[in-house]
């Protein structure tokens, strides 16, 4: 055989193996009829009995209607929805099979090879193929929500994607896209922060986010203070203001504090700070360790719930 037609070969085979992937994926790929333009996609979720989708595909409540890759349609009801992660949960009036399956966590890297399935439109699956471009940690979303990671993969979202999955070459999810959720960038939400939202969403409904109820700055911490901590860091957050009658003033935090960690977590920016009171703090007594007066203090808080 000639190193072309070898070439041709595995061409070939490359492109059966994706095909093969976006026939398994698009199972799990449903159709959410829930605003006036264009329908956008779910995914049907591996437990729980719903549908994961993007919360801003759902412009209205009621009347939500769902197409299943076999062309059924069934009404869904709204099982809970987080806006600020741009993720809401879909109970449908029945469950077909052909649940999506999970990538592992740790399997997607800068470089690999993803397909973006939608069933938005006519209800009929598209696909758009890349590469994951990006592979990021801990942000603040454009629609105020602190997440965990992200995925940024070199493709395009189409018309009625947001809420469809993005997969590996296997056809297993790696994450939901969402057109809205960065600015207008194609972002797509990993699964283990997909697992985590709907996790609570399913418990609660909503995300509980924790307020302490305080403003800061990001400050460098001298050398010499940074021996006073058990771990040394480079920098804290310092408090400008804490509210009257808040968690953080209940607890005794005060103006001129360097908040260093939160809750088992550093706080070197703002950003961190919301990390740390992500998850289910609420209600619960967390650890807050700071520097006043040159010395480490450790005080405990019970965040609340924020409006």
């Amino acid at each position: 055989m000639s190193a072309e037609d070898s070439a041709r070969g595995a061409l070939a085979a490359l492109s059966t193996e994706l095909a093969d992937a976006v026939e398994r994926a698009g199972q799990s790929v449903v159709t959410v009829d829930a605003r006036r333009r264009v329908p956008g996609s779910g995914i049907l979720w591996p437990n729980g009995g719903v549908i994961v989708t993007a919360d801003h595909v759902l412009e209205r409540r009621e009347e939500i209607g769902i197409v299943f890759a076999g062309g059924e349609r069934v009404a869904a009801t709204v099982a809970g929805r987080d806006p600020g992660s741009d993720i809401a949960i879909l109970k449908p009036a029945s469950m077909p099979a052909g649940v999506a399956t999970l990538a592992p966590a740790d399997s997607v890297r800068v470089g690999n090879l993803a397909l973006a399935i939608g069933r938005g439109g006519e209800g009929l699956p598209g696909v758009s193929f890349g590469i994951i471009s990006a592979v990021g940690g801990s942000w603040r979303t454009g629609r105020g929500g602190t997440l965990d990671g992200y995925l940024r993969a070199d493709l395009t979202l189409y018309p009625g994607f947001s809420g469809g999955p993005l997969v590996d070459t296997e056809g297993r999810l790696v994450g939901m896209n969402s057109s809205h959720i960065a600015g207008g960038q194609s972002i797509a939400l990993p699964s283990a922060v997909l697992s985590n939202v709907v996790a609570t969403l399913l418990t609660h409904g909503k995300v509980r986010r924790g307020y302490l109820g305080v403003t800061s700055r990001p400050v460098e911490i001298p050398t010499g203070l940074q021996q006073k901590l058990s771990s040394p860091q480079e920098s804290g957050l310092l408090l400008m203001g804490v509210e009257k009658d808040s968690p953080a003033e209940a607890a005794g935090l005060i103006i001129g504090d360097v908040v260093v960690e939160v809750n088992g977590q550093k706080t070197a920016h703002p950003e961190a700070l919301q990390v740390a009171l992500s998850g289910d703090v609420v209600g619960k007594s967390i650890k807050v360790k700071l520097l006043r007066g040159g010395e480490s203090k450790d005080l405990a808080v019970t965040p609340q719930e924020r409006q």
